[in-house]
């Protein structure tokens, strides 16, 4: 793995989804995953505005690894951001 790709701490839930943050030579990289695909990463558990940042969080490394093959893929939405789909 590249290990100029690092992810902060932040998460923000938005609707249906979780945003995170990765940071390549020194820029931000919005990171999005849907309550599907932390859903199908923890088990197929049911995913919601209450429990999204408890499940992401168990499956963090996972979802991170996923965004970070997707980054050095470039594999970027027109608006530049990562999103991490089923």
């Amino acid at each position: 793995m590249n290990q100029s790709v690092i992810f902060t701490d932040q998460l923000y839930i938005e609707t249906n989804q979780v945003r995170f943050v990765a940071q390549m030579q020194g820029m931000n990289i919005n990171c999005f995953a849907s309550f599907a695909v932390i859903s199908a990463f923890c088990d197929h558990q049911e995913v919601n505005e209450h429990n999204a940042i408890n499940l992401f969080e168990q499956c963090r490394f996972d979802l991170e690894d996923k965004a970070e093959e997707l980054i050095e893929q470039e594999a970027f939405s027109d608006s530049g951001d990562i999103l991490l789909l089923l």
